[in-house]
């Protein structure tokens, strides 16, 4: 008869299958778990539709280094004599276009200002998805690569809105945090479990947590060929879908993001500095200053929304007004409201 001693590996093996089929059960109910789209969150679609964009510049293109061509809009400077470049970031689902009032104010100030459609959005690549994450990292030192061209030896600004902003700070503390004299965010989105944030941001975003969680643990166990599925759906209209991104795959959310804000608060070496609505639907801007902590000056403009701080005429002209090195003491850098 079999002995004790042969048994015991046996039964270890069988036990070790059933956790394994078991768990292959969860997450594949975890996968199935569908995304739910969300209604229209009027705020958003109305305000950024009041932005007039009927001078647009035409989307220009860059090659990145696994030969696709992203888009960008570029902002030639108006005055001259400013050695001083801005990329401004769109926030999530957008694209260039959400910008396009902030990028003229920096171009009027001097500021050389080129808009990209981040991967994933607008003219760049798949919509709502990337190829692998970091790939946006990747995008925007080619960018950087493409401005050096003609602007070699310009300071350069990384500029970021609402998940731009987080993707900014992300930025700001990545090996390639070099290529920037500074980064500024607008409204920036730092985070589920972040003080500043909304549930579901205010309406906007719906995030499916049982999909997410899956393909997170899938990924720690070196499984990521689901990474394409999606996982975050934003509150669009339905008549903008053609230029809006109505979904994100699982690593174009977590790309699109801060790795974790507190780590890249402590990592980011160059200057940092915020800005935000006071009347913001999406985020607690009333909370910023303390999410950050002293060392990043915070600078709120009252009457003014998540959308409303890129676009309305006050607030882009001191973000401009700041980034192009303006001696302006009502623009100085401080702590309060406009």
């Amino acid at each position: 008869m079999p002995t004790m001693d042969y048994l015991l590996p046996l039964k270890a093996l069988m036990w070790t299958l059933s956790g394994a089929g078991l768990l292959a059960v969860v997450l594949g109910g975890m996968l199935a778990v569908p995304l739910r789209r969300l209604p229209t969150l009027e705020s958003i679609t109305r305000t950024a539709r009041a932005v007039d964009r009927s001078d647009l510049p035409a989307i220009s293109v860059f090659q990145a280094r696994d030969g696709t061509w992203l888009g960008y809009r570029h902002y030639a400077p108006l005055k001259p004599g400013v050695a001083r470049v801005a990329i401004a970031v769109h926030g999530s689902s957008a694209s260039s276009i959400a910008v396009h009032a902030l990028a003229k104010a920096l171009a009027a100030q001097g500021v050389e200002t080129f808009a990209p459609d981040i991967r994933g959005h607008g003219s760049s690549g798949s919509r709502g998805d990337i190829g692998y994450e970091g790939q946006l990292e990747d995008d925007m030192a080619d960018l950087v690569g493409e401005i050096r061209k003609t602007r070699p030896d310009a300071s350069v600004t990384l500029m970021g809105h609402s998940s731009g902003g987080a993707f900014a700070l992300r930025v700001a503390a990545s090996p390639i945090q070099s290529l920037f004299e500074r980064t500024v965010m607008i409204a920036p989105y730092l985070g589920p479990f972040a003080p500043t944030s909304r549930p579901n941001s205010g309406g906007w975003a719906q995030a499916d947590v049982p999909r997410f969680l899956a393909l997170t643990l899938l990924g720690r166990l070196g499984f990521d060929g689901a990474a394409a599925l999606p996982t975050l759906a934003f509150a669009v209209a339905p008549d903008s879908k053609m230029v809006l991104t109505g979904t994100y795959s699982f690593r174009l959310m977590r790309n699109f993001a801060t790795h974790d804000f507190h780590s890249d608060l402590a990592a980011a070496t160059r200057p940092l500095a915020l800005y935000a609505g006071a009347a913001d639907e999406v985020m607690l801007p009333d909370q910023y200053q303390a999410a950050v902590g002293p060392d990043v000056p915070v600078r709120l403009f009252d009457g003014v929304n998540h959308m409303a701080v890129v676009g309305d005429p006050a607030a882009i002209a001191a973000i401009a007004a700041d980034v192009a090195g303006v001696p302006n003491p009502k623009f100085a850098p401080f702590r309060g409201n406009l």
